[in-house]
């Protein structure tokens, strides 16, 4: 995996920029991870029976990036991209015939504007709602940074199943 492909966050950036960065970093490493692999690579799952692939987790994340900030920030009312599973949860990890050209597009608008949502708020103050529950753009760009992070972990773990390729 081409490490090159990642920004490095500035060590000295004020708390806006350390956290777009920061999101930016993991962004890129899920992009670094699942790069190279052909579409039953990326369908693979990790051990039944987990529905986890690397795909799936692409899918995953651009559901999240969707829900965060443009539904909660951005007060949209944005549907799933994937729709319903028949089990009733949504449908990210459901990739046995998923495209994984749609898929990477998907992610990479909803990356795109997720960035022009942050790009436009005022602060890291302004306020999103989900229901009854307010959240600041802060505590947002800090959640995405832990869940990329976590999924990234997944991430590792899949693609050396894989291929055997390791990296930070």
């Amino acid at each position: 995996m081409d490490k090159q492909q990642r920004t490095e966050p500035s060590y000295v950036a004020d708390e806006r920029a350390s956290l777009t960065q920061f999101l930016d970093w993991q962004r890129q490493t899920l992009e670094m991870k699942v790069a190279g692999l052909n579409a039953d690579q990326l369908k693979e799952k990790a051990v039944p029976p987990s529905a986890i692939s690397l795909l799936g987790l692409v899918r995953h994340l651009a559901e999240v990036e969707r829900s965060w900030f443009r539904n909660v920030m951005n007060g949209e009312q944005v549907p799933s991209y994937w729709g319903r599973g028949a089990d009733g949860y949504r449908a990210d990890f459901d990739v046995d015939d998923a495209d994984p050209d749609k898929a990477f597009e998907v992610w990479h608008d909803a990356c795109a504007q997720s960035r022009a949502i942050v790009d436009a708020a005022e602060s890291l103050d302004v306020i999103g709602r989900h229901g009854d529950e307010e959240y600041s753009l802060r505590y947002v760009l800090t959640h995405m940074i832990e869940e990329y992070a976590r999924h990234n972990g997944h991430a590792d773990f899949l693609r050396e199943r894989i291929d055997g390729a390791t990296g930070e």
